[in-house]
Formats: C-alpha cells, structure tokens, sequence
C-alpha cells in the first residue's frame, strides 16, 4: 500500500521529479512496479515542499487519486523546490478523514510519511497509544495507523531525539507491539532526507552535491538506483547516503512512560 518519495538537491520543478519520469510517483498511483501490497494507490496523494528561505514546508492534499487534479498538474509545472516529500495512498481500511489522512503529514519543519500497515490496527498500538501526552492525541490529524505513528515519531524529535534515533525507536516500538506490520518510514527537514526499510520496497539515487532521492521505487531506469535492504536505517543529505542496519527487535520491550 502506497507509494512515497523525498528529494533534496539542486531546484526543480514539483513536474519534474513527480510527473514527468516515466515511472514517476504520478504513474505509481496506477502502475507501480515494484508495489507488494495493494495495486492501485487512489485513496488521496499530497506533496509537501520547501520555498527558499521558509524552513515550514507548504503542502497540498486532496483525498482523490492524483491523476484526476488539474490543479495539481499546474502547480506541479510551475512551483519549484530543493526539497520535498510526496505520496499516493492506498488505504489499509475504509475511514472518512479524507485528506487528512492523506500523507504528508507536517508539523513545525517536518514532513512524514508511512509507507506500510500495522498489524492488528488499532487494538495493536492501544497501550502504545498511552504513553502519549493527551494533547497529542487529540491533535491527531487523522485516525489511522499512519497518523499515530506519526504522533510517536514526533515526540521523540520533539523530545531532542535526533532524525535517525526518533526514526529507528519508533520502529522498534510499534513492530514490537505489533508484529508483522510494515514500516517503511520517510521523514524530511527540507536538507535532510530519513528513511526505514522494514518490510517494503526502498531505494534511492544520489548524485553527490546534486540531488538525492529516496523514493518506494525508482521512478525511471536510471542505473544508478539503489535497492536499500530490509530492516535498514538511511540517512541522507544531497552530498551522502548513510545506511545503517536496524537492529533486532527486544520482544520483551514495553511501552514506556508518557512523554511530557
């Protein structure tokens, strides 16, 4: 289920890196090459991207299928970014938060996504969910699994944990209570790019001082693409890729106290 993408590097058009290839996330929404789960991503896209001098992304979603916007086709031809991150979705289960489940999901200079499911959604993360303030529950812009892991990643961040930490804890977290779910995570600061392979597709291209791109598969036949193993933690800017092995999971962990 789902289709996302992150790019950091030297300004292009949003048409450019989302249309325009020939397996562009534009075409992944109905034919995706590599997808494991779902077959077409019609559930609501969104774009989230970077102005010069805004670190606060701006985002676009809708909760249609990306090819029936004509609104986003012009400003995918016109605005211009060094950053961003997209997704098209395909729903794990019926729900009416239309857009707002829809990813990006944003908050201060962040943007995330969640490419996957979890497993036994939602009694799974029930307890999990307690170690959460109140407050963050109830800001909760949709009430789906992607939402919630959103809420636990950014309180680590918000916490002072750094990118990679808050990326590979949650992980760790949400897989123990809820074995079997597929987390394949995408989080982007505008310079940035964080990743998670754990039980989907993930790849990425870099151009070192270019561009780099992570993305669930490649939008084009470029051989330079590179597939990043399961269980992994990438960490990327446009002048290097890091990928780190996620270590195994402690099945006696539990969930911790609230965070304040």
């Amino acid at each position: 289920m789902c289709r996302h993408v992150a790019y950091v590097g030297d300004e292009e058009a949003l048409g450019r890196l989302l249309v325009e290839p020939p397996h562009a996330l534009y075409r992944q929404s109905w034919a995706p090459r590599h997808q494991r789960y779902g077959t077409v991503n019609a559930d609501g896209f969104g774009v989230g991207w970077y102005a010069p001098g805004d670190p606060v992304p701006a985002r676009y979603r809708r909760a249609g299928p990306i090819w029936a916007d004509q609104s986003f086709a012009d400003l995918a031809r016109v605005v211009r970014t060094g950053a961003l991150l997209a997704a098209v979705r395909d729903a794990t289960l019926a729900g009416a938060d239309a857009e707002a489940a829809a990813a990006p999901f944003a908050a201060e200079r962040w943007l995330f996504s969640h490419n996957g499911a979890v497993s036994g959604w939602p009694h799974s993360l029930a307890a999990l969910s307690r170690t959460l303030p109140p407050a963050d529950l109830l800001a909760l812009e949709a009430r789906n699994d992607s939402a919630l892991v959103w809420a636990l990643v950014l309180a680590r961040l918000r916490a002072g944990d750094t990118d990679g930490q808050a990326m590979a804890d949650t992980v760790a977290e949400v897989a123990s209570a809820a074995p079997g779910s597929r987390l394949n995570l995408l989080l982007t600061d505008g310079a940035t790019i964080t990743a998670t392979a754990w039980g989907d597709t993930l790849w990425y291209l870099h151009e070192p001082g270019r561009r780099t791109v992570v993305a669930s598969e490649p939008y084009d036949d470029d051989p330079r693409w590179r597939d990043v193993p399961d269980r992994t933690l990438l960490a990327a800017t446009r002048t290097e890729v890091l990928l780190t092995p996620l270590k195994d999971l402690d099945e006696d962990a539990s969930p911790k106290e609230p965070r304040t």
